[in-house]
């Protein structure tokens, strides 16, 4: 088994009508590892989100999650790839308001046998595997049955923290989720995520503006030191 989870090669990304956004000659994250990946808005690191997610196609190039290229699954099986190996906690957590706590967590499962039956084995079904990540994360049992929008921002993010590391994916994407939090809830809530993702033997691929955060990850990194498109002279 290879020990690299996501392979860039030669990755070029160009909206229409627009000059070249990403030009990436060469990119890897090990499995297991935690990376912060910084860079100014406009930068182009949601867009590289959605291609290591397979939401976006590159231009040109590849991107391979754990051996398979990405851009040569339908789109079909682009999506089943991604919710089989893929959990993403999004900056503005995108829980379903309406759902309570636990059905919020118990999502994914849904829609992935595959980490439905990882959740199952390590806990005996997906509830118990979201109430047991939810206790980890300081979600209280009385918590579980509540709507998801009768929660604080803090609590919701770490309801979508559960939601992204149920079952365990590989790769965990975290698209700055701490920028409505206070400095020590940050560091509190990263404290947390990484012990989970050490636990699910998860990679954590960590988006932020705040350079602060960035000591406590394995790996730090700037987009525009790996993107060409970035130092590009303009014309």
């Amino acid at each position: 088994m290879s020990p690299a989870l996501i392979e860039i090669t030669n990755l070029g990304f160009t909206w229409p009508g627009q000059p070249e956004l990403l030009d990436i000659p060469a990119f890897t994250l090990k499995r297991g590892a935690s990376l912060f990946l910084k860079g100014p808005s406009g930068s182009g690191k949601t867009t590289l989100l959605g291609l290591l997610s397979g939401v976006q196609q590159p231009s040109r190039g590849s991107v391979k999650l754990l051996g398979t290229e990405l851009g040569k699954l339908s789109a079909s099986a682009r999506d089943r790839f991604r919710v089989d190996h893929t959990g993403y906690i999004f900056q503005q957590f995108n829980l379903l308001p309406f759902l309570p706590v636990l059905e919020n967590v118990a999502l994914p499962c849904r829609f992935s046998a595959s980490r439905a039956q990882r959740a199952s084995q390590r806990h005996g079904s997906v509830e118990q595997a979201a109430t047991v990540l939810l206790a980890h994360l300081g979600i209280r049992h009385e918590l579980l049955q509540r709507r998801a929008d009768a929660l604080s921002i803090g609590q919701q993010q770490r309801v979508a923290a559960a939601r992204a590391l149920i079952g365990q994916p590989e790769l965990v994407i975290a698209d700055e989720p701490t920028s409505a939090l206070d400095a020590d809830s940050r560091e509190t809530f990263l404290q947390l995520l990484f012990a989970e993702c050490r636990e699910a033997g998860a990679s954590l691929l960590f988006v932020s503006h705040d350079q602060s955060l960035a000591p406590l990850f394995d790996h730090s990194l700037s987009l525009s030191d790996l993107n060409r498109a970035s130092r590009a002279p303009e014309q």
